[in-house]
């Protein structure tokens, strides 16, 4: 019986998406974002040598489809990649109105999302006061502190020493449809923190808010701040049942690596394996090798996202993703006689562009172990119907197979 792996390089996008110009960082749109292309060039230009040297070298990637697929999205220059592929590839665009976690991998599971998110305003005070005031009463403290947009690693470091003197968590949003508050691990308590964001979660999603996250970190104002793996998303719940569910219902086991269990709030999921990108990797390798036939393998490594692009760290991109091309060459050489491997994206993060934000941009679908050639360009809900094609199951959403 054939097994699937499903994996999401998080904000690996790869430019063209034809509605960038409806979406935004600050007052720019992402007309012209490409997350692979500016940074393939940004390494023959000599200007992402910290950590790594030369021309981006993702060989295993282009292999399979990564270079042809970047040059059907948007015929950007990504110099280096010019295999003709081994594997199945295209291109994929998202419909939902969204450039986050949730609208990404709902939509690959089969569900776009049906609503418009909320997002908060830029401003200080960015909450309604009502908001400020439940979260304080849950929180049991006289209020919050932050109440702003802003990187989650500088406002800890601005803010924990008065946290942990006073105690009040640290709330703050981005450009994405999320709450998030940090809160010391020892001071506050790692348990105190989650069950304050899951008191909260229903009504910031009444709200259509999509993610509440806790943000724990550890540290002293005199050692410096640093966050934790403990961080927790409580997502809201898709409007009907996604590729996990489809599995499941079939009688075969899904297995999610990384935020996978979050974004989805365990919704059809078996077993959850969570950690570093370094850990997820060998979690992947330990499924390929023990996954039971028929099952579903559903993973996310977000390090390219949360470390790198938000960040704007072209150097550390560049490093993550030659890491994850070595790894995943393993991965390919690992596969069993009728495995699918299905490597795609959930939006792209361009380290190159203004803002922090996440970029719209369309998105890679490379498959290994179901021959060669081109697919085209497909849509985000077209990925759920073809490993439900390829696992011999039903699929619910409205997506079209392309295998």
């Amino acid at each position: 019986m054939s097994r699937a792996f499903l994996v999401v390089m998080d904000s690996v996008g790869i430019g063209g998406a034809p509605d960038a110009d409806q979406f935004f960082n600050g007052e720019t749109p992402d007309t012209g974002a490409n997350t692979l292309a500016h940074i393939a060039q940004a390494c023959v230009e000599g200007r992402a040598e910290e950590g790594r040297s030369g021309p981006l070298h993702v060989p295993n990637l282009d292999a399979l489809g990564l270079g042809a697929a970047a040059r059907l999205a948007s015929g950007d220059a990504r110099p280096g990649m010019d295999a003709d592929p081994t594997g199945k590839w295209g291109c994929a665009r998202e419909h939902s109105s969204g450039k986050d976690t949730p609208s990404g991998h709902w939509e690959l599971a089969g569900v776009p999302v049906p609503w418009d998110w909320h997002y908060f305003p830029d401003t200080i005070p960015a909450f309604p006061s009502d908001l400020s005031q439940v979260a304080a009463e849950a929180a049991g403290t006289d209020g919050i502190l932050g109440d702003c947009h802003a990187s989650g690693t500088a406002i800890i470091n601005k803010l924990g020493a008065e946290h942990m003197r006073s105690g009040w968590p640290i709330c703050y949003t981005s450009a994405d449809s999320v709450f998030q508050i940090a809160a010391h691990e020892e001071s506050f308590g790692l348990d105190r923190l989650l069950n304050l964001c899951r008191a909260i979660a229903p009504r910031l999603h009444d709200m259509k808010v999509g993610r509440v996250i806790a943000r724990p970190f550890v540290g002293s104002p005199e050692t410096g701040f640093t966050r934790t793996t403990n961080r927790k998303d409580f997502a809201i719940l898709p409007p009907a049942p996604v590729l996990t569910n489809w599995v499941q219902d079939a009688g075969r086991r899904v297995h999610a690596v990384g935020k996978i269990g979050d974004i989805f709030s365990m919704q059809g999921i078996d077993t959850l394996h969570k950690g570093s990108d370094a850990e997820l990797m060998q979690h992947l390798s330990t499924l390929v090798d023990e996954a039971e036939d028929g099952s579903l393998t559903f993973a996310n490594f977000v390090e390219f996202d949360s470390l790198y692009g938000h960040r704007r760290d072209i150097s550390g991109y560049a490093c993550a993703l030659e890491w994850f091309d070595r790894e995943i060459g393993v991965i390919v050489q690992k596969l069993r006689p009728g495995d699918l491997l299905l490597l795609t994206a959930d939006h792209g993060n361009d380290p190159s562009w203004i803002g922090t934000d996440h970029t719209r941009e369309q998105v890679p679908v490379l498959i290994a172990g179901r021959g060669t050639g081109q697919i085209g360009q497909v849509n985000f809900a077209d990925v759920a119907t073809s490993i439900a094609h390829h696992l011999n199951i039903p699929a619910q959403g409205p997506g079209r197979t392309f295998l």
